[in-house]
């Protein structure tokens, strides 16, 4: 099993970084592995999602179930895919602000679990997806300069 695990501090607000994490349709347009991006069901609690991988010739899709505490998690858990496990978090955490005042700066932890469900697909997707995983909040981070503004 592999683990990534970071945090980063940034101007942004938890709502501001919630949106951009949660925008699944328009990952095509920023992740530069991300192929296609759809979501198959809306429900009470988040979504279903499907992503397309493809990056250094390697080609893959796998299926979510996001579940969504506005402004504040996301919890992604395998529905299907190359893997035998994927499960993530994403928590947006207020930084500042008087009580009534939205924060204007937030924490992000984002901790991902997972493995492959064979030796011979991890042989080959193993060395594109540690690169994804490891590269994704630098993503989200260069995304909301270009949403938001630098700040």
């Amino acid at each position: 099993m592999k683990h990534v695990k970071k945090s980063v501090l940034l101007w942004y607000s938890p709502r501001e970084m919630y949106d951009l994490v949660t925008g699944i349709e328009s990952y095509p347009r920023f992740l530069p592995w991300c192929s296609t991006a759809e979501i198959v069901e809306q429900h009470d609690e988040g979504v279903t999602a499907r992503l397309g991988l493809h990056y250094m010739g390697v080609s893959h899709a796998f299926t979510t179930r996001n579940t969504h505490v506005p402004g504040e998690s996301v919890v992604v858990q395998l529905v299907d895919g190359p893997f035998s496990l994927l499960d993530g978090t994403w928590l947006f955490r207020a930084l500042g602000g008087a009580e009534g005042v939205p924060a204007s700066a937030c924490k992000i932890d984002f901790d991902l679990r997972y493995a492959f469900s064979s030796k011979a697909l991890e042989a080959v997707v193993s060395p594109v997806f540690d690169r994804v995983a490891n590269t994704f909040v630098d993503s989200f981070v260069k995304r909301a300069e270009a949403v938001y503004g630098r700040r």
